[in-house]
């Protein structure tokens, strides 16, 4: 069938809208239509090179939208069901089977070979230019940025009807990162002290589970005064600018080190001021994305104290068990994400992540043609 993306062709290209050609669905998969694709960080940066995608391809991977399709075997989703998509595993690897899909072992596959991971037709790509060359597909398994994606169906969340769909697509990666990083891995208890560095929609996502945790100090730093007042709205304690003293301000905050300190930026030397913050038994979690080949340092005996360090993946956990949940918090006003997004169309992705890398939006969310116009739609 024939549908509307925003293509890659090269590393560094901009997005262009084209006119493609997308596989109906196979045993095992189901196709969406898309309602509407959160941007985030992950897309730049493979846009970059930092991310092995083969180019050209379509990116996208916080999609949410409605099937309309689905290929033979399917029992878990049929037409009409209205989805989040999730990310692809192999299902049968150790750590699947240990109920960690997020740490899959063929993840990089899944995430950037440009093809479908399993069925029949694994391994081939599901889109194809008008003149029949191919481009890269399944990005995250799903390639969203576009008005129709070609998905495993298992990967499939359901969203309740007394849910904005519209809104849905980031509790896929970005939102359920930041939030999952807090609730799957952190997991903060009584009194504890937790810091953010990056008050961006990952960060803040942190910043709303850990309100919902028993932790007493929740400190958020950033470099834009705008999103640390955010940050105090949504639950943040305290509130840092990022400086040279910021370690420093930290500690000043917790009453000592801090218990835990997650990174959302990405950027090598935050990583060091997140690792100092915390002190014996503390953990430091690494989230953001940093350029490829990046490496950072840490104190040796500092570290051998006691401290930990972690990489955290997606939040940790499943799809299946962590969207649900945090749909479940927004609706009860204690996840209230959707101040987060801001609307862009289809054709406005560089002034989306233009936008986004300015600091002047938090998460935009790209919405289909097809999708009515929501009343904060952001004016091109």
């Amino acid at each position: 069938m024939r549908i509307q993306a925003s293509v890659v062709d090269a590393v560094g290209a901009p997005f262009r809208l084209e006119t493609l050609e997308l596989d109906e669905p196979g045993p095992g998969e189901a196709l969406v239509q898309i309602v509407a694709t959160g941007l985030c960080h992950t897309d730049a940066i493979t846009r970059d090179g930092d991310l092995p995608l083969p180019l050209p391809g379509v990116l996208g991977h916080e999609g949410a939208g409605v099937v309309t399709a689905v290929g033979d075997g399917v029992t878990s989703v049929t037409d009409g069901d209205r989805v989040v998509i999730g990310w692809p595993y192999c299902g049968a690897c150790r750590n699947c089977l240990r109920g960690e899909p997020r740490y899959c072992a063929r993840l990089g596959e899944a995430l950037v070979s440009g093809a479908r991971l399993l069925g029949p037709r694994a391994g081939q790509s599901a889109l194809h230019r008008t003149d029949g060359s191919a481009l890269s597909s399944h990005f995250f398994g799903q390639s969203s940025l576009a008005t129709h994606a070609l998905t495993w169906a298992d990967a499939l969340v359901p969203v309740p009807d007394s849910m904005p769909l519209e809104i849905m697509g980031p509790l896929a990666c970005g939102i359920s990162t930041g939030a999952g990083a807090v609730l799957n891995s952190a997991r903060p208890g009584p009194g504890d002290s937790l810091v953010v560095y990056g008050a961006g929609a990952v960060g803040l996502a942190a910043v709303m589970a850990a309100r919902n945790t028993a932790a007493t100090t929740i400190v958020a730093v950033d470099r834009h005064s705008s999103r640390l007042d955010l940050a105090r709205e949504l639950g943040a304690t305290h509130t840092v600018s990022a400086s040279d003293d910021t370690v420093e301000e930290v500690i000043e905050a917790c009453h000592g080190p801090a218990d835990y300190a997650l990174e959302c930026t990405g950027v090598i030397p935050v990583v060091r001021q997140a690792i100092d913050s915390v002190g014996m038994l503390g953990t430091c979690l690494l989230i953001g994305g940093a350029p490829a080949a990046a490496e950072f340092t840490a104190d040796h005996l500092t570290t051998l104290w006691g401290k930990r360090i972690q990489g955290v993946l997606g939040g940790s956990g499943s799809s299946e068990t962590l969207i649900p949940t945090l749909m479940r918090m927004y609706h009860q006003g204690r996840f209230p994400f959707d101040r987060l997004i801001e609307f862009f169309d289809l054709d406005d992705v560089e002034d989306a992540l233009q936008a986004s890398h300015a600091g002047a939006v938090l998460k935009p969310v790209v919405r289909m043609p097809q999708a009515p116009t929501p009343l904060n739609r952001r004016s091109s």
